[in-house]
């Protein structure tokens, strides 16, 4: 059964200074889903969350949340999102738990009690105490989520939120990701210039190009439904004639390794082709496609943002 759709963005459009910058953007987030967003340089992610947050107008399109048009409705319908699109920013000599406590009075309906779980949530229990000018960016950055969640929002935006971390940092920032949309069933978008952490972060990713949508792919599923093998072999010299006049997509790597794009149920029978034929086969592994892999085929290859 499909989730509750509580992102939809509808040919976006946004033009700056007669320069089209956003052309045609749509995509759905749904309750529970972790969505990545990602693009080359000035592909348009950070305009894209920008719109969504109101801090940026639509020139064209439509961004619904919750059901509710952000140009038509915008009070109700912002009051569902949280977000961190810069770096978060709080009273440097207030302790962690006197900020969050500061912008809860700020929110319709924050108890402490609500304070105290998001605290817990990202783990911040042991610093809460502490001045926020003492903690580490990680720690920062883990504040700023615990903000953008006090009011418990139905989507929560990031921009960037590994950014900068070491790998402890980025992996306890993921950690938490995951946690949120599955405690708190949030939905939560978010961008990032780090290719393997989308993958290990989201549901989905989607990819947009010069301010165009590109591809969505979706993590639980094959790479768009291929399956890569390695073939180990002793020579590679007759493969091509053992092979004539069968289907097989494959690549000669060297002179003892093959890469085959094949269907999973035909392995067994290209294996007892390539015996038949005189080819000693040493080895057969599969070879995931990574996000990386697709994202420099569907973008030719450009600098991720």
């Amino acid at each position: 059964m499909k989730q509750e759709v509580v992102l939809e963005l509808c040919h976006v459009k946004k033009t700056i200074k007669n320069k089209e910058i956003i052309k045609d953007i749509s995509f759905e987030l749904c309750k529970g889903e972790v969505l990545g967003l990602l693009g080359p340089n000035g592909s348009g992610k950070t305009t894209t969350m920008r719109m969504i947050v109101g801090l940026m107008s639509l020139s064209d399109g439509e961004i619904y949340i919750k059901g509710n048009s952000i140009n038509q409705n915008f009070s109700e319908s912002i009051k569902h999102v949280g977000a961190m699109i810069e770096t978060p920013a709080f009273y440097p000599f207030y302790s962690g738990f006197k900020n969050l406590m500061y912008f809860s009075r700020m929110l319709e309906g924050v108890t402490k009690d609500r304070v105290l779980e998001v605290i817990d949530l990202l783990g911040l229990s042991s610093a809460i105490h502490k001045k926020f000018s003492t903690y580490s960016l990680g720690m920062k950055q883990r504040l700023g989520i615990a903000q953008a969640l006090l009011h418990n929002p139905a989507i929560l935006i990031l921009d960037e939120p590994t950014n900068g971390l070491d790998p402890a940092g980025v992996r306890e920032i993921r950690d938490y990701l995951k946690r949120i949309a599955e405690v708190e069933d949030t939905a939560i978008l978010l961008s990032s210039h780090l290719l393997s952490e989308i993958e290990l972060i989201c549901d989905r990713a989607i990819i947009i190009q010069n301010g165009q949508f590109v591809e969505a792919i979706d993590m639980n599923e094959k790479a768009n439904g291929r399956l890569v093998i390695e073939i180990i072999v002793n020579q590679t010299n007759d493969i091509e004639t053992v092979l004539q006049q069968k289907d097989y997509k494959f690549e000669i790597i060297n002179e003892r390794t093959i890469i085959f794009e094949i269907d999973e149920e035909k392995i067994p029978s290209l294996n007892k082709e390539l015996v038949l034929g005189g080819i000693e086969v040493f080895y057969i592994s599969r070879k995931k496609e990574s996000l990386e892999d697709l994202f420099i085929q569907l973008t030719g290859g450009n600098v991720i943002e």
